[in-house]
């Protein structure tokens, strides 16, 4: 047979419980909840009341980074209008010496000096 030593450790604890009353289970239970439930409840809000202002928030920053791009966009048009003026002065510039070299060997074909 077994030994002494040999039986479960857990033999006999269910014996050893008091009968557990249900009704007072269930009352406990309900006063913990009635206890905390309305905390959780606050916090909960609270918690959802943040998240829309966090919404809220972004949806604004995300307007703003908006206009920031509109704004650089608009400052790099500027930039790139005042090199295209600058390159058309250039050609301006070069097309008259141009015509002024057009002239100059004109007249001095006309005066018989071949160049």
């Amino acid at each position: 047979g077994l030994a002494p030593s040999d039986a479960s450790p857990d033999e006999g604890v269910v014996e050893d419980l008091p009968l557990i009353d249900e009704k007072a289970v269930e009352q406990l239970t309900e006063g913990l909840i009635s206890h905390y439930l309305p905390d959780l409840q606050r916090s909960k809000s609270a918690l959802q009341e943040l998240t829309q202002n966090q919404v809220v928030l972004l949806e604004t920053l995300e307007q703003e980074i908006s206009k920031f791009k509109e704004c650089n966009s608009i400052l790099e048009i500027n930039a790139l209008f005042s090199e295209a003026k600058h390159y058309h002065n250039k050609l301006v510039n070069i097309r008259n010496e141009m015509m002024m070299l057009h002239d100059k060997t004109s007249k001095l074909k006309v005066s018989g000096i071949s160049i």
